[in-house]
């Protein structure tokens, strides 16, 4: 959904099919008939949200501008390998030095709030400074997507500034679609791949790492076949990475200790409709442009609150948070003419359920989304042709993402850069030579940017350089789910 940055250049993706095309608008809608609409031009949110609060308008605008220049001086450390806190190596240590210094010498505002969304919930620093339910929700829900948190909980303010962190198109925080989606993305990066002279084996599960000595010989797929190369990179999350495919006992015990306390808990599904029509809602008036961007179903944190409650008691919510996409609306051949194609994350649906499993949850996790839908959308039901649920236990399964966390892992504060995914093991090497780890268990984290594989490369890279002769590009095995 994100573009992927300088990456993109470096890789020429261009020329190879990238094609992202703008989500413009969030869309926001009330119970009562109310709603927010917002978009890409200032001036008309500044009216848009003086429909509910002057004083809002106003502190949304003062607010986006702060956040912008946390990002800003942020943004160096998402694009940079982060250091290793825990190396007593005069390098290290002089990077770490670096670091703080840099931090240090930020503007006062800026190292406050950054200190705020590192230990302050969303909803504590938006009732800082907005008072409208609708417009508090809907910024509050960047903090929760995929997340075993709601918005009045204190990791749910970091949630909120690392999707402020990414870009699309050079905008801070805004979002992109990739036509066709996701899975174009994916033939996008394999004929650049190809282009370069690699080579892509799929329907090969790899069993396991190879290694002797203490230095990785290759891989070992599911059907027994070997496969050597002096360096494997794994883009599984961090158990699958360190736990499966080798063997724990072969790593340090800091590390298996910290992978087994890395928290997981995926809490977000997946709802896809077929729709006759695009859905109405009573009072937008036929404003159909606002479906060109997010529908966000959520319209207080009280709401939100709610449905975080029914995760924490084992069960998904009965009225869920919807973070809705209908993506025809902006790539037209994704439909038929005159029908569309509209997807729903829906929170919570806790990994494991207390009373019930998710093969026999499925299908009622789908009619509530539709109850929920249609207590919005009146009609709703009526234009839903197909529908696809897919569950945390099928993220899992079908992805290999451990428990469904579509960020392979929670983006919490002790889980995040110089922790991400252990102390000391945040720099994409393993304890095993020519091992290495990226993926979204690693820094920067989730999202569909390109920033670990990126980071990885260089780190590779700069390894490599230290050997003669280099490692040819074709000996290099990338291992994914």
């Amino acid at each position: 959904r994100r573009s992927p940055g300088s990456s993109g250049q470096d890789l020429d993706l261009v020329s190879h099919g990238l094609l992202v095309l703008p989500m413009t608008n969030t869309f926001q809608p009330g119970l009562d008939g109310e709603y927010l609409l917002l978009g890409p031009d200032s001036d008309l949110n500044f009216h848009e949200i003086s429909r509910h609060s002057v004083e809002d308008a106003e502190a949304y605008r003062d607010l986006n501008h702060l956040i912008d220049r946390v990002c800003h001086a942020l943004k160096p450390l998402v694009d940079e390998i982060p250091p290793n806190s825990e190396s007593q190596d005069p390098a290290d240590l002089a990077e770490m030095a670096t670091l703080n210094q840099y931090l240090e010498d930020l503007p006062a505002d800026i190292r406050a709030m950054i200190e705020k969304f590192a230990t302050c919930s969303a909803a504590e620093i938006l009732d800082e400074y907005l008072e409208s339910d609708l417009l508090k929700a809907m910024i509050a829900s960047s903090g929760i997507i995929g997340t075993k948190a709601g918005p009045r909980s204190k990791e749910s303010g970091l949630i909120w500034l690392f999707h402020k962190l990414g870009e699309y198109d050079g905008i801070q925080g805004e979002w992109g679609f990739h036509k066709g989606g996701n899975g174009e993305f994916t033939q996008v990066l394999a004929r650049a791949v190809e282009s370069l002279g690699g080579t892509i084996r799929t329907k090969a599960g790899v069993n396991d790492v190879v290694y002797e000595n203490g230095k990785v010989i290759g891989v070992r797929l599911a059907d027994s076949t070997h496969i050597e190369a002096p360096i494997v990179v794994s883009a599984l999350d961090p158990r699958r990475t360190f736990m499966q495919l080798v063997d724990p006992d072969d790593l340090p015990a800091d590390l298996v200790q910290a992978i087994r306390d890395f928290k997981f808990q995926g809490t977000a599904s997946k709802v896809n409709f077929a729709l006759s029509d695009l859905p109405r809602f009573p009072g937008l008036n036929g404003r159909s442009r606002a479906f060109t961007g997010f529908t966000n179903i959520g319209p207080s944190f009280d709401y939100l609150e709610e449905a975080f409650a029914d995760c924490l008691a084992g069960r998904y919510s009965r009225r869920p948070f919807l973070d809705c996409c209908v993506q025809s609306t902006v790539d037209p051949d994704m439909s038929p003419p005159g029908k569309h194609i509209m997807s729903c994350f829906v929170m919570y649906t806790p990994y494991q359920l207390a009373e019930s499993d998710w093969d026999a949850e499925r299908e009622n996790l789908g009619d509530t989304v539709e109850e929920t839908l249609e207590e919005f959308f009146p009609g709703f039901r009526k234009l839903v042709e197909h529908r696809e649920v897919v569950t945390p236990l099928d993220i899992e399964r079908v992805v290999g993402l451990s428990e469904g966390n579509i960020f392979a892992g929670e983006m919490f504060t002790p889980q995040m850069f110089l922790n991400r995914p252990a102390p000391g093991w945040n720099q994409y090497r393993t304890p095993i030579a020519g091992y290495y780890q990226c993926g979204s268990g690693t820094h920067p984290g989730g999202g569909v940017m390109g920033g670990p594989g990126m980071l990885a490369a260089k780190q590779i890279l700069k390894d490599q350089a230290t050997i003669v002769p280099p490692v040819p590009e074709e000996d290099v095995c990338s291992v994914q789910s």
